[in-house]
């Protein structure tokens, strides 16, 4: 996978696929569903084979404890786009300055069964950053090959329950970790505007 190759595919401008984890479940989202604005960088280095960056976040927290993510969270009112957010939230969770970031653009925005509708924001970095966790929202900055999470062969599909109902979910696994929920599902539908 070259960067060029991601360039092009974010220009051609396709629709990305799942529109939220309620698409694999079978359920239709409610009509009146209020959605919380969110946003998150798919940072991924510019060098030969393309490293994303990821972060686990503490077992500690209320929401998500323990689950891989990509940097982000939710739009502020003082932000002005999804873009911007996902920049701040950069800074504020691994400290990548926005000056390193090379937007590309944006995928669909996702759709969470937690409530949060999130615009998946794609930079281009340079290699070798010095990455800083914050204490409180990041247990663990680390990378994994960009070609090894966007090929269709490692997205395994699973089945589970969640608050009493049958559910689907996407699992990419590098390793010991595995990658799921909206993280892994945001990567499939990038996996498959790349297609």
């Amino acid at each position: 996978m070259t960067i060029d190759r991601l360039r092009g595919a974010l220009l051609a401008g396709a629709a990305s696929g799942l529109r939220g984890d309620w698409d694999m479940s079978g359920d239709t989202p409610a009509a009146d569903r209020v959605l919380m604005p969110a946003a998150v960088l798919i940072a991924i280095s510019d060098e030969p084979e393309p490293q994303l960056l990821l972060t686990r976040r503490p077992t500690t927290m209320a929401r998500h404890p323990g689950q891989i993510a990509f940097p982000g969270g939710r739009v502020d009112p003082g932000d002005a786009s999804p873009v911007a957010a996902a920049l701040r939230e950069a800074e504020e969770e691994v400290a990548l300055a926005r000056q390193h970031v090379e937007v590309l653009g944006t995928l669909d925005p996702y759709e969470t069964g937690t409530g949060f509708s999130i615009v998946p924001v794609i930079g281009i970095v340079p290699p070798g950053l010095a990455l800083v966790p914050h204490e409180r929202e990041v247990a663990e900055v680390f990378h994994v090959p960009f070609a090894h999470v966007i090929d269709p062969a490692n997205h395994e599909l699973r089945n589970g329950e969640w608050q009493g109902r049958a559910r689907k979910f996407y699992v990419i696994r590098h390793g010991t970790r595995e990658i799921w929920g909206a993280t892994a599902g945001i990567l499939v539908n990038l996996s498959r505007r790349l297609a």
